[in-house]
């Protein structure tokens, strides 16, 4: 698409401004944050072998459930945390990952979750779900929406000594305000009795779906294909920086990123596209341009170690002069995205209503959740 004069001087004011005003940003970025809405969703998984195919199901939705809170709320500071759970006598009986803003990291972590052990019931329920509620570092704020997935085929043990028990874990958990909605895979009774349990302590759903996690629907469009080409190009424009351990880091997201099926790396550029507030190709910082545009650091407070080999020995002018053209270009390649997205999403809107007449029953794992976060989110 043909860009006139005027809107390539705009862009490149746009970002001049960004790097010459940095202190009136910050203060205006963090008038805004105090006052943002956060949405915090954690996913206690069960992780033995028989939660297999559900495992495989929610590494290919996980970028799809993010963006139905985008939907919602495109401007909230979203963070996810992830718990995998087995049994005393597995590999580990919980696998904690903190609660998050950096969404491209809990993805990495989740697919690197493989289904093993098990093979009997119960399972450690109460340990993963008493590490979700009271170690994970829930934000305090009013405004902010707590939310938990418990989901699992077992019940939980009930037979340890000492041990903390769901119903005191459900009642530090109504006391933050943190829902508890129970997802049920497969249909063994004493598990569903205990989930229904669960939510209803928890002021949550619950969700029974198949042992499987259910159909996982994916539509693709005519415009995946440019989607993916074009992210390339703003891919192209990341520049990691920091220690060489985090430079390597960033270089890791982005190459499991771009090794996603491509169903993932549409849902992936739907986010980075969407998001009204932080605006990053990868999230968890590390990219120069990204976390110079979002203020989240200082051009001139960078060691000239922590530059990548190309800007090491500038001047800071020519260093400015470098990333005002990474801005430029990555701003001229958003809108192209944000015109691809829309055309994208009003597909699928025409696929969706036309299936209207013979509506599906939501019971894959993705559609629950993604049906449930719209109506506890709204």
């Amino acid at each position: 698409m043909f860009k006139s004069p005027r809107f390539l001087f705009t862009s490149l004011m746009a970002s001049v401004a960004i790097l010459s005003s940095s202190t009136i940003v910050m203060a205006a970025n963090h008038e805004n944050s105090t006052s943002k809405d956060r949405v915090e969703v954690a996913f206690v998984l069960d992780t033995t072998g028989s939660m297999a195919d559900l495992i495989d199901g929610a590494k290919r939705k996980i970028w799809s459930i993010a963006n139905t809170i985008v939907d919602i709320h495109p401007d909230a500071d979203i963070r996810m945390a992830l718990i995998g759970y087995r049994d005393i006598g597995d590999d580990y009986v919980v696998k904690p990952f903190p609660m998050n803003k950096d969404i491209q990291g809990l993805y990495g972590n989740l697919v690197r979750f493989e289904a093993d052990g098990g093979g009997d019931t119960p399972e450690a329920v109460n340990e993963a779900l008493n590490t979700a509620v009271r170690k994970l570092d829930w934000d305090e704020d009013s405004n902010t929406q707590r939310i938990i997935f418990l989901v699992g085929d077992a019940p939980p043990h009930m037979d340890y000594a000492n041990a903390p028990q769901y119903p005191e874990i459900i009642e530090v958990a109504n006391k933050k305000g943190i829902i508890i909605n129970a997802v049920q895979a497969g249909e063994d009774s004493e598990t569903r009795d205990i989930w229904k349990e669960i939510a209803q302590r928890g002021h949550g759903r619950y969700i029974p779906i198949p042992q499987d996690g259910g159909k996982i629907t994916i539509i693709e469009t005519p415009f995946d294909n440019d989607i993916i080409i074009l992210q390339r190009r703003i891919d192209e424009t990341v520049i990691p920086y920091g220690s060489d351990s985090e430079q390597s880091e960033v270089r890791s997201k982005m190459t499991l990123k771009s090794a996603a099926p491509e169903a993932v790396q549409v849902e992936n550029s739907k986010f980075y596209a969407k998001r009204s507030a932080e605006k990053e190709v990868i999230t968890g910082g590390g990219d120069l341009v990204a976390d110079v545009r979002n203020d989240s650091v200082a051009l001139d407070k960078i060691e000239e170690k922590q530059l990548p080999e190309d800007l090491q020995g500038l001047s800071l002018a020519q260093k400015q002069d470098y990333l005002k053209e990474k801005l430029a270009a990555r701003a001229e390649l958003e809108q192209k995205m944000a015109l691809l997205i829309k055309k994208h999403d009003d597909y699928i809107a025409e696929q969706l209503k036309a299936r209207e007449n013979a509506p599906a029953k939501a019971d894959s794992f993705d559609q629950v959740v993604t049906e449930t976060l719209r109506e506890q989110l709204k």
